[in-house]
């Protein structure tokens, strides 16, 4: 078997050579391997950083009923101080890692940013309710609160409840082939729902470095086996107005999701489509059930009804009309 595998090896080498010629073959023969595998080069890196997910939620059992919430004081740069209580069933640990947290520090930076809730004077945040936290190993991936924001000349409260997630990424991949544009999408399942959703291959950020692109890439490959070269992505929320922050916010009413959604343009034989559609992605044991599709880019605003997609084909269409978009982004896919 392992004298085998050489000989395998020259056929592909030669069989890519007359499909991506020159400068192309090695590119050609590397994404062959690559969507012909599992992507278990991705599925180690997974789940080397598989994350455990424990969760603190508010209750009220007899043990912690009658128990004083835990309460902790910040001044904000103003001079204002805001009281952070922990709800019941909650311990001092858990309010001190909600506190620490990037997800509530991002919060509070932008309440006090150029756009900021809290920036003009009118608005005054009093306290913030602590109500749930979900912890990514030693990390809080998730957070549940609720915060008590006046108007101050009033004194109406302004709806505050929040779950946070942080920043995320999408990526819009169009394959032409044949004289047609295809996009990538993934099929998941989204409990919250209750469906299965077509949508973009998208991601958390998994960490405070903030490597947008780094991360799209990273998804993109475990949820695909497409690898993409970072030098090439093109990020289409950068096209935005920079009072918008350039990012979009799927839900601004309950949650802080930010999102950046990326485009990558690239060639492919017919054969790699083929082999894309149906393929299926993800870590099973960890709960992923992805199956990749491919569609026409014509009929992609039909089919799905994932907000990052719709959302990405507003920005690209209107990039590509003003003329935004590099015109070295179309070359053949890499891995």
């Amino acid at each position: 078997m392992d004298s085998v595998k050489p000989m395998a090896a020259r056929a592909d080498s030669l069989l890519f050579s007359s499909i991506f010629p020159r400068r192309n073959a090695l590119t050609g023969l590397r994404l062959f391997h690559s969507l012909r595998s599992a992507s278990s080069r991705a599925i180690d890196a997974r789940r080397s950083s598989s994350k455990l997910v424990s969760r603190r939620m508010a209750s009220a059992s007899s043990d912690t009923r009658d128990a004083p919430p835990p309460i902790h004081t910040i001044t904000l740069p103003g001079g204002d101080s805001v009281q952070i209580v922990a709800a019941p069933g909650l311990s001092n640990s858990d309010l001190r890692n909600a506190i620490d947290s990037a997800l509530f520090r991002q919060w509070l930076k932008n309440m006090q940013s150029e756009m900021g809730v809290l920036s003009r004077g009118q608005m005054c945040l009093r306290q913030v309710h602590i109500q749930g936290l979900d912890m990514f190993g030693t990390g809080v991936g998730f957070l549940k609160f609720k915060a008590d924001v006046v108007e101050k000349e009033t004194g109406r409260k302004i709806p505050g409840i929040v779950f946070a997630r942080g920043p995320s990424v999408a990526v819009l991949i169009l394959l032409e082939s044949g004289g047609e544009t295809y996009v990538v999408l993934t099929e998941q399942v989204r409990v919250p729902v209750g469906k299965f959703i077509l949508e973009l291959p998208a991601g958390m950020l998994d960490d405070e470095r903030g490597d947008v692109v780094g991360t799209a890439v990273r998804e993109v490959e475990e949820e695909t086996g497409i690898c993409l070269n970072i030098e090439d992505m093109v990020n289409l929320t950068a096209f935005l107005d920079p009072t918008t922050g350039c990012k979009v916010f799927p839900s601004p009413g309950g949650c802080d999701e930010e999102l950046s959604l990326f485009l990558y343009r690239g060639h492919v034989e017919e054969q790699i489509i083929n082999s894309l559609q149906g393929k299926e992605m993800g870590l099973r044991d960890h709960g992923e059930l992805i199956k990749v599709h491919v569609v026409p880019y014509v009929k992609l605003w039909r089919v799905t009804a994932d907000a990052k997609a719709l959302a990405a084909i507003a920005l690209y269409e209107m990039a590509k009309r003003d003329g935004l978009l590099p015109q070295r982004n179309v070359q053949n896919l890499s891995t």
